[in-house]
């Protein structure tokens, strides 16, 4: 199933509160667009390609919680795209889903146009999503070979997407050519998205997975016991990589080992006119750090700095996948040519 989709019954939006998993599956039903936009900060949906998605559906909520004449609503619907942009600062994705989705509703005429333009755009970006990913996948599957084993970082699985996902689609897609694959999956601290979701997810698919604690990454490197890593990305700037913290030191010790480091990534999720000073980095809650779920593991007064992304730079990056081809160095002639092809 889809880890987001808007419901025509409720005129609401449905996701999976990854908060919960992998003890509970539970779908959340979104009725406005501040417990949305709260659905996005607390991270019950997360990921670049379905925060992009959230973000549309967000604007269609604000269509039909807004009341009065179509002026009217075109306003509200302006102050509730910003209150969506303000959850979270770094996946360039958020962004680009609201803002696709507003420049659309607001070229309707009346309140009725305005709901179906809104509708009719996230519908067709969720849709674009699980076609992109599906082409992600079938460009990256070639750069693994049967027998391989992945590395993998935070989640960049269906459930950072809508469906599918990027570097897990990729692997997906080459299990689904029937290679042997195995995976190892980083736990993700503080809030371990790779034990959490992605263990689970590939546990779901019957693909083979190993867990193990990111301070492991470079000793089971040492031990020859990974072929590449394979990561998504929350941003790409002009020299590097945004994606979960911790993904730089991960391509530090690729980088050493000799191992290929690969980001797979929608062009949605390219920002090449900025560069990495431009870029505001997520900072969370002091309490992730401090309590695992419930459990005190920290002092409460203890000084905390936990923010949420790192940026790679890029010339630890191997190759950059996309739906429109591999990417490869040299990055600053390479991207713009698939980004800009046919502009001119």
């Amino acid at each position: 199933m889809r880890t987001i989709y808007w419901d025509d019954e409720t005129s609401s939006v449905i996701l999976i509160d990854q908060t919960k998993l992998p003890s509970e599956f539970v779908l959340e039903k979104c009725r406005s667009v501040n417990q949305l936009a709260e659905a996005i900060k607390v991270l019950k949906v997360r990921g670049a390609p379905a925060l992009g998605v959230a973000g549309a559906y967000g604007v269609v909520l604000a269509s039909y919680e807004a009341g009065g004449n179509t002026e009217e609503v075109k306003r509200y619907l302006i102050e509730k795209a910003e209150v969506l942009r303000n959850t979270r600062p770094t996946a360039v994705n958020l962004f680009y889903g609201i803002d696709r989705t507003l420049k659309s509703a607001l070229k309707g005429e009346s309140v009725d146009e305005i709901r179906e333009l809104a509708l009719k755009e996230a519908e067709k970006i969720a849709e674009e999503d699980v076609r992109i990913n599906r082409m992600i996948g079938e460009n990256g599957k070639k750069l693994i070979r049967d027998g391989d084993t992945v590395m993998t970082y935070c989640n960049a699985g269906r459930l950072a997407c809508v469906d599918w996902g990027t570097a897990l689609g990729v692997i997906r897609s080459a299990v689904e050519a029937g290679r042997d694959i195995k995976v190892i999956a980083c736990e993700t601290r503080p809030l371990n998205q790779g034990s959490r979701l992605t263990a689970w997810e590939l546990m779901e698919d019957g693909i083979d997975v190993t867990l193990i604690t990111d301070n492991m990454a470079g000793f089971v490197m040492k031990k020859g016991m990974v072929d590449l890593v394979m990561v998504g990305a929350d941003r790409v700037v002009r020299y590097a990589v945004f994606n979960k913290i911790g993904t730089y030191s991960l391509s530090i010790l690729a980088d050493h080992h000799g191992i290929p480091f690969y980001v797979a990534v929608p062009t949605t999720t390219f920002d090449f006119e900025r560069e990495e000073g431009d870029v505001v980095i997520e900072e969370r809650s002091p309490d992730e750090l401090k309590f695992f779920g419930e459990h005190q593991i920290a002092p409460l007064d203890v000084r905390v700095y936990n923010p949420a992304f790192d940026p790679t730079p890029l010339k630890y990056v191997t190759a950059l996948i996309t739906e429109k081809g591999i990417i490869h160095p040299p990055y600053e002639r390479t991207i713009p040519e698939v980004l800009y092809e046919g502009k001119g």
